[in-house]
C-alpha cells in the first residue's frame, strides 16, 4: 500500500510540475488602419481554447512550449492567423493587426445623417469605398472607383445611381459629390470634376443610394459622394504609389491608329501626424495620360491639404482650413471620325484642348461640449477656371462661395436633433455662358428618435430658396423619413422615403456652342425638376463555421417629375433665329424606375490562406411615361440598363495577393433618335447606326491583379484592366478602353 502511494504522489508532482512550466503568451490586437485598440476579439489557441482581448486590445494566455498557431476572429474584420514558436526563456508577445471588411456591418459613416453612426443604424441604402481598394486595383481617378461599385453608372462623366441619370452632355448632375461634407459641383456647368478629387488622402467614400436633397439640397436628386480625408493621428502615416502601364491594341485591327504604343504613368503621396493639438495632412499626385484614342491625352497636378487645431484653453474647440488646387491640360474626346478606321479616333472638328484650373479653400469651427451637443461653421470658396487656348469664346471662369451654420444636440438617449443653414452664391463670367449671378438659401432640420432599443425613426424637412440674375424662384419644401429596425443580433430591417429637388445648371439654361456638327443649344426657360424615392432592405450579418460575411436586399421605387434630358430636334437660333438641328435641355413630364437589388460579401480563412468573395446584381426598370389621349406611352429613359453585375474574388496566401473583379451590363435600353434617324445619323456619327446593332447586347468586363510585399511596408503590384480586351461603349460615339497593362510599386509606412 505505501508503495502504490508514493507512486500516485510522484504522478501527481510531475503533472503539477508539468503544469506549471506552460509558458505566458501576451498580445495585443489592433485595427491595421485606424492603429486603434480592438476589444472583444476572439484569439483561439491550442485545440480551440479562448480568450478575449480587454477594452485596450490586450490578451494573455499560458500554454505549452513549441509551435502554435493562434487565431483572431473579430465580427467586421477579416480572420488572422499567426504562428508563435513560444519559448521558455524569451518573451512571447505577438503585435496582430485585423483587415477591416469592406461596407460592414459596424463601418461607421457620416454622410447619411451628417453625424456619425454605423452602417447597419441606417435608413438607406450605403456603400463605404476604402483607400485600400483604390491602390489594390491601380486606381488613378475617382470615376475609375465611383463605376465599380455596384448600382452606379458613369457615363462619360455624368453619375447615375440605380438609373436615376442619363447623360446630358456634361451639364448638370443629380448626384450631388461632396468634399468632407461640402457641395464640389462646378458653378457654371454643374457637374463633377472628377480629376480634381483627392483619392490619394482619404479615410473613406461614402456613397448614398436615394434621395438625399433634405440634409444636402440640389443636386442630392439621385443621391450622394461623399471623400472624406484621411484620419489624423499621432502615429505619423505615410502613403505612396507609382505606377506606370500601357494601352494594349484594339481587338479591330481597324481602329489600330499608332505603331509605338500608348503610355500611362501616375504618382501620389499622402502624409498626416498629429503634433500635440495640431492635425495635419497633406497630399498630392501627379499624372500623365497618352490616351488610347488620337486626340485625347492629359496631364494632371493636384496638391491638397488639411490643418485643424484643437484649443489649448477651450475644451471642445477647433478650427483649422483645407485646401484642394489643381491644374489640367487635356483634350476631351467628343465624336469619333468613322466606324471603320476611326473609332479611337476624334474628329477633330470636336478636338478642343482644354487648360482648367480648379482650387477650393475650405475655413472652418468646430466647438463639442460634452458629447451632447455640437456646432459647426463651414465654409468653402470655390473657383473654377477653364481656358481654351484655340477657341476663347468657350472660356468660362465660375466662382462659388459656400457658407452652413450646423447644430447638432442629443436629448434623453433618444433624441437626436440636426439643425442647420447655408447659403451658396455663383458668379459666372463666360462668353459661353453669358455673365450670370446666383444664390440659393436654405435651411433644414432632421431629428432621429429612438423607440426602443431596436427600433429607431427619423424625419426631416428643407426648406430651398433661389435666385438667378436677380430673378426668384418659389420657396421649395421638400421632406425625407426613415425607419430602421434591429430584428435579430446581425438582422437589421430598413424603410425610407425622401423628396429630391434640383434647380438647372447654368449650362442647361444658357449653354449655346457648335461642336463640330453637334449644336448645343440654350433654354432659359427650363423647370426645376423634382422627384422621390422609397426603398425597403434588409442587412444581415452573417458568422458560420469562422465564415463571416454580410448580406444585403433592397427593393427601390422612384418617381420625378419636370425631369431635364437633353432632346435632339429642329430649334431657332438665339442669334440668327433660323432653325437648325441640334441639342437643346428640356422638362420631360414624367418618369419612373423601379427594382431591386443585392450585394454579398463572404471571407473564410483556412490557416495562412485568406478568401474573400463577393459581388451584387441591380435590376431597373426606367420608364417615361406621357398620356396621350386614352392611350398610356411608355418609352424607355436614354442611357439605362435593365440588369448590371459584379462579382469579386480575392485570396492572400503570406506575402502573395490576387484576385479578380468581374462585371456584367446588358444593352442600352434607349439612345437620342437622331442616332438612329436616316436623316441625321450619318451626319453626326458615320457608321454608327450599323455598328450598333450589333455592338448593343451587353458585355462582360474582367480585370485582374497580382501583389507581393516586398517588406512589411512595400508592395509591387502588376493588374491587367478589360484582360478580355472587350470591345464597348457607353455612349453614342465614345469607345472605352481597351486592354490595360499597369505596374505599381506602392508603401505604408
Amino acid at each position: 500500500m505505501r508503495y502504490y502511494l508514493i507512486i500516485l504522489l510522484q504522478v501527481l508532482y510531475f503533472s503539477l510540475n508539468a503544469q506549471n512550466k506552460q509558458v505566458l503568451v501576451k498580445g495585443n490586437v489592433f485595427d491595421i488602419q485606424t492603429k486603434k485598440p480592438l476589444t472583444e476579439v476572439q484569439v483561439f489557441y491550442a485545440e480551440n481554447n479562448k480568450v478575449v482581448t480587454d477594452l485596450n486590445g490586450y490578451f494573455q494566455f499560458r500554454c505549452d512550449t513549441g509551435k502554435i498557431h493562434i487565431t483572431f476572429l473579430l465580427f467586421g474584420y477579416q480572420t488572422a492567423t499567426k504562428t508563435l514558436t513560444v519559448q521558455t526563456d524569451t518573451h512571447n508577445v505577438i503585435s496582430v493587426g485585423l483587415e477591416p471588411f469592406i461596407n460592414e456591418l459596424n463601418e461607421v459613416v457620416v454622410s447619411a445623417d451628417k453625424r456619425e453612426k454605423r452602417v447597419s443604424e441606417l435608413s438607406v441604402s450605403m456603400n463605404v469605398i476604402k483607400p485600400f481598394e483604390i491602390t489594390k486595383n491601380h486606381i488613378v481617378n475617382a470615376e475609375e472607383i465611383i463605376k465599380q461599385t455596384q448600382g452606379i453608372e458613369v457615363i462619360d462623366g455624368q453619375a447615375s445611381i440605380r438609373g436615376g441619370s442619363g447623360f446630358s452632355y456634361g451639364a448638370g448632375s443629380r448626384v450631388l459629390a461632396l468634399i468632407n461634407g461640402l457641395p464640389v459641383l462646378s458653378a457654371d456647368a454643374g457637374n463633377i470634376r472628377w480629376q480634381f478629387l483627392p483619392i490619394e488622402n482619404l479615410s473613406q467614400i461614402e456613397i448614398i443610394k436615394g434621395a438625399s436633397s433634405v440634409l444636402y439640397g440640389s443636386s442630392a436628386l439621385n443621391g450622394v459622394i461623399n471623400f472624406i480625408g484621411a484620419k489624423v493621428d499621432t502615429v505619423p502615416r505615410i502613403n505612396f504609389s507609382i505606377s506606370s502601364g500601357v494601352y494594349d491594341k484594339p481587338k479591330n485591327k481597324d481602329w489600330v491608329w499608332r505603331n509605338s504604343p500608348s503610355t500611362y504613368s501616375d504618382a501620389s503621396f499622402s502624409f498626416s501626424k498629429r503634433f500635440q493639438n495640431t492635425e495635419f495632412s497633406v497630399g498630392s499626385n501627379l499624372l500623365s495620360d497618352n490616351g488610347y484614342r488620337k486626340l485625347n491625352d492629359e496631364k494632371l497636378a493636384r496638391l491638397n491639404f488639411n490643418i485643424r487645431q484643437h484649443s489649448k484653453k477651450v475644451k471642445g474647440l477647433s478650427y483649422g482650413t483645407g485646401f484642394l488646387g489643381g491644374y489640367n491640360m487635356k483634350t476631351d474626346f467628343i465624336l469619333w471620325e468613322n466606324a471603320e478606321t476611326g473609332a479611337l479616333k476624334q474628329n477633330e472638328a470636336t478636338a478642343i484642348e482644354l487648360n482648367a484650373m480648379f482650387f477650393t479653400v475650405d475655413p472652418f469651427i468646430s466647438f463639442t461640449k460634452n458629447d451632447l451637443s455640437k456646432h459647426d461653421i463651414r465654409m468653402r470658396l470655390q473657383i473654377s477656371d477653364n481656358q481654351y487656348p484655340e477657341n476663347a469664346s468657350n472660356n468660362s471662369l465660375a466662382v462659388s462661395d459656400y457658407a452652413e451654420y450646423q447644430f447638432y444636440r442629443k436629448f434623453f438617449e433618444k433624441l437626436n436633433v440636426i439643425f442647420g443653414v447655408s447659403d451658396i452664391f455663383s458668379k459666372i463670367t463666360s462668353e459661353f455662358y453669358g455673365n450670370h449671378t446666383g444664390n440659393n438659401i436654405s435651411a433644414y432640420s432632421q431629428s432621429e428618435y429612438k423607440i426602443s432599443s431596436k427600433l429607431k425613426f427619423s424625419a426631416g424637412i428643407r426648406i430651398e430658396y433661389n435666385t438667378l440674375d436677380g430673378i426668384s424662384d418659389k420657396i421649395v419644401p421638400i421632406f425625407r423619413s426613415g425607419v430602421n429596425y434591429k430584428l435579430g443580433r446581425a438582422t437589421f430591417l430598413r424603410a425610407s422615403f425622401g423628396q429630391g429637388y434640383r434647380y438647372p445648371s447654368i449650362a442647361e439654361e444658357f449653354a449655346y456652342t457648335s461642336l463640330g456638327a453637334v449644336k448645343i443649344f440654350p433654354n432659359s426657360e427650363i423647370k426645376p425638376e423634382f422627384g422621390w424615392s422609397s426603398e425597403i432592405g434588409v442587412k444581415q450579418g452573417i458568422k458560420f463555421n469562422k465564415m463571416l460575411g454580410k448580406l444585403d436586399v433592397a427593393i427601390f421605387y422612384s418617381e420625378n417629375k419636370d425631369m431635364i434630358e437633353y432632346l435632339f430636334g429642329l430649334y431657332p437660333d438665339p442669334v440668327t433665329q433660323e432653325f437648325n438641328f441640334g441639342f437643346k435641355s428640356s422638362n420631360i413630364e414624367n418618369s419612373r424606375i423601379y427594382g431591386a437589388e443585392s450585394e454579398f460579401l463572404l471571407h473564410k480563412n483556412f490557416n495562412n490562406l485568406h478568401f474573400n468573395f463577393g459581388g451584387g446584381y441591380t435590376y431597373i426598370y426606367p420608364i417615361e411615361t406621357n398620356n396621350t389621349g386614352n392611350s398610356k406611352i411608355v418609352t424607355y429613359l436614354k442611357y439605362r440598363r435593365k440588369h448590371t453585375a459584379k462579382i469579386f474574388l480575392s485570396t492572400k496566401f503570406k506575402k502573395f495577393e490576387a484576385g479578380t473583379n468581374t462585371y456584367y451590363k446588358s444593352k442600352v435600353l434607349n439612345i437620342d433618335n437622331v442616332f438612329l434617324n436616316p436623316l441625321t445619323r450619318e451626319g453626326l456619327l458615320p457608321g454608327f447606326y450599323d455598328y450598333w446593332q450589333t455592338a448593343n447586347n451587353g458585355y462582360f468586363l474582367a480585370d485582374i491583379f497580382l501583389s507581393y510585399n516586398l517588406s512589411r511596408m512595400l508592395k509591387i503590384s502588376v493588374a491587367v484592366k478589360n484582360a478580355g480586351n472587350t470591345e464597348y461603349a457607353d455612349r453614342p460615339g465614345n469607345i472605352m478602353p481597351q486592354r490595360f497593362f499597369s505596374l505599381q510599386l506602392s508603401g505604408r509606412y
